[in-house]
């Protein structure tokens, strides 16, 4: 059975792939526990200079996959040049400082000697998205290889081929053959992978209904999981912020991938001392915003990455119009070939609303006023999610309080919500369970043994 990627720039077919057969599946996963029974005994130091290495060539081929990202889901080109660099990072980061992360910590016990040791699981089905199609790879690939584990990934339909181009790269790089293994399919492959004997894990990132059923599945089959979900961002302005800083961060925060990502600021919570200045500047910069041909330098908003994910933003923008809610700019479809939605800007908004209540995972951005910063913390924190937040402030002492009050994985102050290599990433309720990178991450599949000598 075969397949096809659509241009969302012209809505036309881009490239046709092979649809794996169960029998392949079940031979790839066979091909990641043999390769995993080698991979696990090679020293850290071979296989730090393997992650050295794919990092490497994905910057000496940042243009060619960059394009790659772009043409698949509408990506802006330079967006996606710093997504591969960000991969390459990645691996670099873990090349230097997983061997650290994995080191025995010792306990006091009764015992001579005992300590807790760190192994990997083996081989860790992932199951990813197409809105960062080789970053959201590359963030749970390094850590669980670093520790010695292997993977079988499946790339979400819309980007195959950023998925093929990484295991490209760590074939290039000299990783054992069967390490990262790329599998091409539909739900059916990853309900194979999950129930496969042969794989020890499950990651998957994507909304909240497949994650549930995801770990649902795995939940029977006893595989441990990490669950990177949803997320409704709360961007919360308070009455002294830098008004010029909030309004370039919340531009960047939520136009951002055209909208597009789990971190995105999606709820712009402002004190209405500031409200009305706020929207001012924002609305302006949103204006200047062009809109157009992704490959393009000097374009700061593609298309959207489907026809059905664009009807969906708009139904949101049109109910909550319906409802009372003011376009300050957009709320359209432009008419032009492809998925290109109008950089949209909503006032008058209430909770009760769809660009409120819901994951609004497009180019739409809702402005809720509260009165002070006791009401904007329990407003950011009505919500089913918690992913990520962040406060703006020149109060730095309270912001730390703040942080502390908001119920998310992740809180930024003065700057956008961004994934860091070096930190711990995920949510609690429903935008998710357990974390990515960081040594957190590193060790969501890692087996932590105890061992105790008398």
């Amino acid at each position: 059975m075969r397949f096809n990627t659509i241009d969302p720039m012209t809505g036309q077919p881009l490239a046709e792939y092979e649809m794996a057969t169960p029998e392949q599946v079940k031979d790839c996963v066979r091909k990641a526990r043999e390769s995993f029974e080698k991979w696990r005994g090679v020293p850290f130091s071979e296989r730090a200079k393997l992650l050295a290495k794919a990092g490497a060539i994905l910057k000496e081929r940042k243009r060619e996959l960059a394009f790659a990202m772009t043409k698949e889901m509408g990506k802006i080109i330079r967006e996606s040049e710093a997504e591969v660099v960000k991969c390459a990072w990645a691996f670099e980061y873990y090349a230097e400082n997983a061997e650290r992360f994995l080191s025995s910590e010792p306990v006091q016990t009764d015992a001579a000697k005992s300590y807790v040791a760190f192994d990997p699981l083996g081989v860790v089905a992932a199951i990813m998205p197409w809105n960062f199609p080789m970053w959201q790879l590359s963030r749970f690939a390094a850590p669980a290889l670093s520790v010695g584990n292997t993977t079988v990934f499946k790339p979400a339909s819309v980007t195959p081929q950023s998925g093929l181009n990484l295991e490209m790269a760590f074939d290039d790089a000299g990783f054992p053959a069967g390490c990262f293994k790329t599998i091409l399919g539909d739900s059916r492959i990853a309900d194979q992978l999950i129930d496969d004997p042969g794989t020890d894990a499950v990651t998957f990132t994507g909304s909240v209904s497949v994650g549930m059923k995801v770990g649902e599945r795995a939940g029977r089959n006893l595989k441990k999981t990490v669950l990177e979900l949803g997320g409704s961002d709360p961007f919360i302005v308070l009455g002294d912020a830098d008004l010029e800083a909030a309004t370039t961060g919340a531009v960047k925060g939520r136009f951002i991938n055209c909208g597009q990502s789990c971190i995105a600021a999606k709820r712009f919570i402002v004190v209405k001392s500031v409200a009305d200045k706020f929207t001012e500047q924002f609305v302006s910069k949103v204006k200047k915003l062009k809109v157009g041909d992704p490959t393009e330098s000097d374009t700061d908003i593609g298309p959207m990455v489907q026809e059905k994910a664009l009807k969906e933003v708009d139904a949101q923008v049109r109910a909550s119009v319906q409802m009372g809610a003011v376009l300050e700019t957009g709320g359209e479809r432009i008419d032009h070939p492809g998925f290109f939605y109008s950089p949209t800007v909503l006032t008058n908004v209430t909770t009760e609303m769809p660009v409120m209540k819901e994951e609004v995972f497009g180019p739409a951005a809702p402005i809720y006023i509260v009165r002070d910063s006791e009401e904007a913390i329990r407003v950011a924190n009505a919500s089913p999610f918690g992913l990520g937040a962040s406060i703006w402030t020149q109060n730095l002492r309270d912001a730390e309080k703040y942080c502390r009050e908001i119920q998310s994985g992740i809180v930024t102050v003065n700057n956008i919500v961004i994934s860091d290599p070096r930190i711990p990433f995920g949510g609690v309720k429903k935008s998710g369970i357990g974390r990515e990178l960081g040594r957190n991450g590193l060790l969501e599949f890692a087996n932590a043994k105890a061992i105790r000598v008398y």
